[in-house]
């Protein structure tokens, strides 16, 4: 009984094991990846979420893609980089909010890249 008891003690703590991911792994993890400098402080105290040599790059969650559009533009403007979005999608549902971002961004040159949870296991 005890034996039974201690597997299916272990099972749930292997079940358990993977933390949910934060704006900031993903952010990370993408920042890293591109030799970008995370959290880059501008002036006004507000913060680049990644700023590489090319790119302001604003790392926001899908249904908020409306918010990323200003955030990149303001951040490209205030250090002469270009307006980056990295886009994260969590789920089927979060593809109409992509699509959205990419009918803006076409128009107004900012550059999308996308980033779901499986690309950080």
């Amino acid at each position: 009984m005890r034996f039974i008891l201690l597997l299916c003690l272990l099972a749930l703590v292997a079940g358990c094991s993977h933390a949910p991911l934060h704006e900031k792994d993903y952010q990370r993890w993408w920042c890293e990846r591109h030799g970008g400098e995370l959290e880059h402080r501008l002036q006004d105290k507000t913060r680049v979420d990644c700023l590489t040599k090319e790119y302001a790059v604003e790392v926001e969650y899908a249904p908020k893609w409306a918010e990323s559009i200003g955030q990149a533009l303001y951040y490209a403007q205030s250090t002469g980089r270009k307006p980056a979005v990295l886009l994260i999608v969590r789920d089927k549902d979060d593809e109409r909010f992509l699509k959205r971002l990419r009918t803006v961004a076409k128009e107004q040159g900012i550059k999308v890249w996308t980033v779901r949870p499986k690309d950080l296991e």
